[in-house]
């Protein structure tokens, strides 16, 4: 089959990247339908705003707008080809009739048109989901929105409403989760400032352990720092068992834990949950806020990933990224109700008596409710 040049190719073709193979699909597609304009009902619901190459919509553009020819006109003359190359050629200037021509000789067979047509809109949905991807990504690590998390899960939503779209279009089949390998989720960054909201959670959690009975909605895994991880795993833990909270006790589970370490003495870890500032809800609802937008990064890459392996058939990307948006959801679920307005505040007790040394100037922060 011989080379079809793009209209505009010059003689830097060894510089730029091979064309994919819905470039092909769009050659192919366009030569049927100038060779045979009557296949175009075989293209439906194809439109111009699923072609890759804007030159190729502009052509397809022409041709759906165009009357076709009469099919024994059609075959004897170029008036109509002519036609379409001025009605394409505003808003393609490279466009020439050389290129029409290179097309119609490029189509392997137009009685195949719907199917080159299927690949084009196969493709479409590809740019589409990563174009998505790629926006939930940016939004979710903006510093800079008033709203962060909400903007990340109206995000979310959209590529929740495009598959719905997309899985309407394309039928499943078997095998269809991807097999695509899955980048290395990158290890959060902590700042000084993150990592001090986390020792005030749990020095304030030590201070009012009856707020964290309704702190169901934070988990270890939300936690930048494993130690603190584990320190909250003890502190709800006496919680939970009903046990006396207060930093000795929490000494005492937190060595059970095997956290007393050379590294980590008790001295230290008194220090740590012994200067309580604000209220627990508020510095969990941070920390969940930040695991949140964490994660909608590390499901944004995964679809990404998805998108880039030109392996995956669309049903595939719609099995892999819906996955992928259920591991964000779980912790929506979370951030809704650790946001939902509270009915009623349990009633707050005075702290117990500070134990251990004196800790450093940290962060402080008032009583803060969304």
């Amino acid at each position: 089959m011989p080379h079809t040049p793009e209209p505009d190719e010059g003689d830097d073709l060894d510089l730029t990247p091979a064309p994919k193979p819905v470039h092909y699909a769009e050659q192919a597609l366009l030569g049927a339908l100038l060779l045979e304009p009557t296949r175009l009902s075989d293209t439906e619901p194809l439109i111009a705003q699923h072609f890759d190459s804007h030159t190729h919509a502009a052509l397809f553009t022409a041709i759906r707008t165009l009357p076709p020819p009469d099919p024994a006109d059609h075959a004897k003359d170029t008036a109509w080809l002519n036609a379409v190359l001025d009605h394409a050629r505003p808003n393609a200037p490279g466009l020439n009739a050389s290129y029409i021509h290179a097309l119609i000789q490029f189509c392997p067979q137009p009685k195949h048109a719907a199917a080159y047509a299927r690949m084009i809109r196969a493709e479409n949905a590809r740019r589409i989901l990563r174009g998505h991807a790629e926006r939930l990504a940016s939004t979710a690590a903006d510093p800079g929105l008033p709203h962060s998390a909400a903007a990340t899960l109206g995000m979310a939503d959209d590529i929740g409403r495009v598959l719905d779209a997309l899985a309407e279009q394309f039928a499943p089949h078997p095998g269809s989760f991807p097999r695509t390998p899955l980048p290395a989720e990158d290890l959060r960054q902590a700042d000084e400032e993150d990592l001090d909201e986390e020792r005030l959670l749990l020095a304030t959690a030590t201070a009012y352990p009856a707020e964290v009975q309704l702190m169901r909605w934070l988990t270890e895994a939300d936690f930048l720092l494993p130690l603190h991880a584990t320190l909250w795993q003890s502190i709800t833990t006496l919680v939970r068992r009903g046990d006396m909270v207060d930093p000795i006790t929490v000494l005492g589970e937190a060595q059970y834990r095997g956290l007393l370490t050379g590294c980590l003495t008790p001295w230290d870890l008194l220090a740590l949950v012994s200067t309580p500032a604000g209220s627990p809800e508020y510095w969990g609802e941070k920390i969940l806020k930040r695991a949140l937008l964490a994660r909608a990064q590390t499901v944004a890459a995964r679809i990404t990933a998805y998108t880039d392996d030109l392996a995956n058939t669309p049903h595939q990307l719609i099995t892999g990224s819906r996955r992928a948006l259920a591991d964000l959801n779980s912790i929506r679920t979370r951030w809704n109700r650790a946001t939902a307005p509270a009915a009623s505040a349990p009633a707050r007790s005075a702290p117990w008596p500070r134990a251990g040394p004196p800790h450093r100037p940290t962060v402080t922060a008032t009583r803060a409710r969304r």
